[in-house]
């Protein structure tokens, strides 16, 4: 497989397969992935990875507090303006289609939110975190890092999903790891088999055109 077949198969997936994943597969990606862009070198991505026992149990202290803590940042802006609250918009409304979920049915709505906190069901649970005094720059760095897991697991015939959802849970988070206090968690990622079923998984986000992102100059 070749890195444009990766980025095109890649795709959030919300519904896994309960298969295991091997513990040397998660390593040898998340190795891989190690070799991201960092400026100056700083690294500045740290791991943590829950599987089997591990996972059930931090699952079920999730369950527990269905909803969560004060996030330590925005994953969006407040007050979102065009046009990236109508493309938010758009892809709340075309993920609950699959699913012939109304925007009148909140339950049912808030139901598939906290999906999240089950992973949506996958067997590897992924967490990355970074020393809370870096700034915009190394939080790229550790973008960068999270894509090439992404990447790697598609060419490993693995499915993943970036879950910002997280965000909503740093305490949790941060007591189950055992981050210290200069640590603060970014982002996870569920990781396994995709469920080729579930209709969910027949999401394809949209992209704007070209023209609409892009200038060339001097071609």
């Amino acid at each position: 497989m070749n890195v444009t077949d990766a980025i095109a198969q890649r795709v959030s997936i919300r519904a896994f397969r309960p298969d295991p994943v091997p513990k040397a597969l998660v390593s040898d990606i998340l190795v891989r992935a190690s070799r991201a862009p960092s400026g100056g070198n700083l690294q500045p991505w740290r791991v943590f990875g829950l599987s089997g026992a591990p996972l059930s149990a931090f699952k079920a202290l999730v369950a527990a507090n269905p909803f969560g803590e004060e996030p330590e940042y925005d994953v969006y802006p407040p007050n979102l303006w065009e046009p990236f609250r109508s493309r938010r918009f758009q892809n709340g409304e075309d993920l609950y289609a699959t699913l012939g979920i109304p925007r009148e049915d909140r339950q049912a709505r808030l139901r598939q939110l906290a999906k999240n906190g089950d992973f949506f069901g996958a067997p590897v649970g992924l967490f990355f975190c970074l020393d809370r005094k870096l700034g915009p720059p190394q939080w790229a760095d550790l973008g960068m890092f999270m894509q090439n897991v992404m990447l790697l697991a598609v060419e490993r015939g693995l499915d993943t999903c970036p879950q910002e959802y997280w965000a909503r849970y740093p305490k949790t988070v941060a007591q189950f790891l055992g981050l210290p206090d200069d640590q603060m968690l970014f982002a996870g990622m569920a990781m396994g088999r995709r469920d080729p079923d579930h209709p969910i998984n027949s999401l394809v986000a949209s992209r704007d055109d070209f023209e609409l992102w892009a200038e060339l100059r001097g071609f």
